[in-house]
């Protein structure tokens, strides 16, 4: 009857031990899993980031003042003959 009881204790916690070391086991999988996944976010977002900048240096050449003084669009437009300015004399208010 001892020798019994003390195979069925070794047997339980041999169990528990394998199922413990199982639990631990899924729980880091688990851990490296998000923490691939966080890196490879990691990544996606510095690259997004890198594309953004380049896509401003892009915007602010196409806004600058030499393209658009070459863009034929702008130099195919009428030149203005007498421009005229408004006087800062008198106020906006103060017209006869």
């Amino acid at each position: 009857m001892v020798t019994n009881s003390t195979m069925l204790l070794l047997i339980t916690i041999g169990t528990l031990i394998v199922g413990l070391a199982l639990l631990i086991l899924f729980h880091q999988n688990m851990n490296a899993t998000k923490g691939y996944r966080l890196r490879s976010l990691e990544r996606e977002r510095s690259q997004l980031l890198l594309e953004q900048e380049i896509l401003n240096m892009e915007v602010a050449k196409a806004q600058a003042l030499e393209t658009l003084q070459n863009d034929p669009k702008i130099s195919a437009m009428q030149k203005i003959t007498k421009p005229q300015f408004i006087k800062t004399e008198t106020s906006l208010a103060e017209k006869p």
